[in-house]
């Protein structure tokens, strides 16, 4: 498996809220208005003329409502060729086009009507949605940062923000983030669970047990199973760990990054095959799970199967572009590829980054010797041999300072 620095990659994994089962709003009451503003000036472009494109906008709307999505995209595309500034209209062209899987497209349509409307919250709403489901979490926390300024104690869009600030790696800033609303709404079971998730990533573990015993209280479920083998994982209770998360899996297979987490405990128990299955079955449930992309990367990797692997440290990227552990697998398939020129460069702006990266310098000494380039390749291979030193020196020192207590508090005893 791949070695990740553990001073830059952080392996925990978040458990997620189901976002799956949320839709994009779309505004019916608004489409009414439109057609009646378009009754309304009938006078300026023909009362027929008007008739017909509010009875344009009225299938539009019943081929929305009905499932027909490529009727209704196909009639809000007709409307909008002689209207181009009704931004509404617009944004339920996009509902429509997320409807229809097209999150692309309609990242488009709500972006152009933002531009017209920038405070609405409903459109905001389903352009981070669409960016969420597209894995380019990124832009939706650009994105739900701004609603939370508009509706600071609203919790939706604040779970949603929580959700992927974990899932770029950044615990502390989720914990932050919903401790006021832990607060203001003790039931909500939702805020609870990812406030306890996020405590315990970002190591609070003694206020992260308060929030595990209130979610035990209420009886067994899968998330306190979940929860309790990420306690027990940070532990390093790895056999208890994965009694409980294996338990999670029984109560609901389809958690949210449960299968993820199960597969880290087991790769790190050293059930490889094991915890292969559970990585492709996150994927199956989300195709933009980070850890999981980048841990079948490496198997695809490994089997000779390098165009997926491609595909799937694009999608970790996507998730996390500047991630060093996903940048170096990325290099790492190129290598494999024989895209030798663009897996050095992207080596050489990685060691930029992080110059104390020993696996990034020993693959780049590698990538050297195979271009003929030993004088290069025997300075990378200086580096890594450099750092590595320099951290079992660390290692050592801390060691020694131990047992030196060790031996202060016992001689301070007797």
């Amino acid at each position: 498996m791949l070695a990740f620095p553990p001073e830059i990659v952080s392996t925990a994994l978040t458990c997620r809220v189901d976002y799956n089962s949320i839709q994009v709003k779309f505004n019916p009451l608004i489409l009414c208005a439109s057609i009646a503003a378009i009754l309304l000036l009938a006078a300026g472009v023909g009362r027929a003329q008007a008739t017909v494109e509010a009875d344009l906008l009225g299938q539009a709307a019943t081929a929305f409502k009905a499932g027909d999505m490529p009727s209704s995209i196909r009639l809000y595309r007709e409307f909008l060729k002689d209207h181009p500034d009704a931004a509404e209209i617009r944004s339920n062209l996009g509902a429509a086009l997320v409807r229809d899987g097209q999150f692309g497209a309609a990242i488009v349509e709500y972006r152009s009507a933002l531009e017209t409307m920038p405070s609405n919250t409903r459109v905001r709403t389903n352009l981070a949605l669409a960016y969420y489901k597209l894995g380019r979490l990124p832009e939706a926390i650009e994105n739900l940062k701004l609603l939370h300024e508009q509706q600071p104690m609203e919790p939706k869009p604040a779970l949603l923000l929580a959700d992927c600030l974990l899932q770029v790696g950044e615990p502390q800033k989720a914990a932050d983030l919903l401790a006021p609303f832990e607060q203001e709404f003790p039931d909500n079971h939702s805020i609870t669970y990812m406030f306890g998730m996020a405590l315990l990533q970002a190591k609070h573990p003694q206020q992260a047990q308060l929030i595990l015993d209130r979610i035990l209280r209420e009886g067994e479920s899968a998330e306190s199973a979940y929860l309790l083998g990420q306690s027990e994982f940070m532990a390093n209770n790895l056999v208890a760990a994965a009694e409980h998360l294996a338990r999670a899996v029984r109560l609901n297979p389809k958690l949210p990054g449960l299968h993820s987490f199960y597969g880290q405990v087991l790769r790190s128990n050293g059930q490889l095959e094991e915890a292969t299955a559970q990585f492709r079955q996150e994927l199956d449930l989300n195709p933009y799970d980070f850890i999981s992309n980048i841990e079948i990367s490496v198997v695809d990797k490994q089997d000779g199967k390098l165009d997926e692997a491609t595909v799937l440290v694009g999608r970790a990227l996507q998730v996390r572009p500047t991630d060093p552990g996903a940048l170096f697998q990325r290099a790492s398939v190129y290598f494999a590829q024989d895209r030798l020129e663009e897996s050095r460069q992207e080596f050489v702006n990685l060691l930029a980054k992080y110059p104390e990266y020993p696996e990034a310098h020993s693959a780049l000494a590698r990538l050297y010797y195979r271009l003929n380039r030993t004088a290069e390749g025997d300075q990378e291979k200086e580096a890594a041999r450099r750092i590595r030193d320099a951290a079992q020196r660390q290692l050592e020192e801390a060691e020694r300072r131990r047992i030196q207590r060790v031996a202060k508090d016992t001689a301070g005893k007797q």
